[in-house]
């Protein structure tokens, strides 16, 4: 099929296109990246193995559980200012920007590295998002964003807690 751009809803909003538009942009490829980041926790989670392996196990589906909780709101959240969002697997490959990880094998501490980098990138893109919110004066967005922002960070951390040496 022929990838013609979607043509702008008559969703009712007071919020300039242009600006919304940038917005939604950065939603999207925040959409993409949390789909993204979601299947790769879910593939750690399904193949880790090792000492800790019920931690993780355990650890790891609570963490894709509140990704994917979190695409939702971000798609509801582009289409209340008459934007679109992604279709499809091959609409998310492009516009993310977290590389999957296809390995036949990952030992858990790598796991668990990658996993809290692809977070505090999902942070930096949540970041830009806000900053294009708080410039479209889109405070719904503004607001919303900070808590998936807490939310990834906390995940960093747990990922960055559980990988520390004793």
């Amino acid at each position: 099929m022929a990838d013609t751009p979607a043509p702008k809803l008559a969703t009712p909003t007071d919020l300039p296109s242009n600006a919304v538009s940038s917005v939604a942009d950065a939603l999207n490829t925040s959409l993409a990246d949390c789909f993204a980041l979601y299947f790769k926790t879910k593939n750690f989670h399904w193949h880790v193995s090792g000492p800790h392996f019920r931690d993780y196990h355990l650890m790891l589906d609570d963490q894709s559980a509140q990704i994917l909780g979190v695409t939702d709101a971000i798609a509801e959240r582009v289409r209340k200012t008459g934007n679109v969002t992604l279709r499809s697997i091959g609409d998310i490959a492009r516009h993310q920007t977290i590389a999957d990880n296809d390995a036949a094998f990952v030992d858990a501490a790598a796991m668990l590295a990658e996993l809290r980098d692809d977070n505090l990138k999902l942070v930096e893109g949540f970041r830009t998002v806000k900053e294009l919110a708080d410039e479209a004066k889109d405070n719904a967005t503004s607001g919303i964003v900070d808590e998936w922002t807490d939310q990834a960070e906390e995940r960093a951390w747990f990922l960055f807690e559980a990988s520390r040496k004793a």
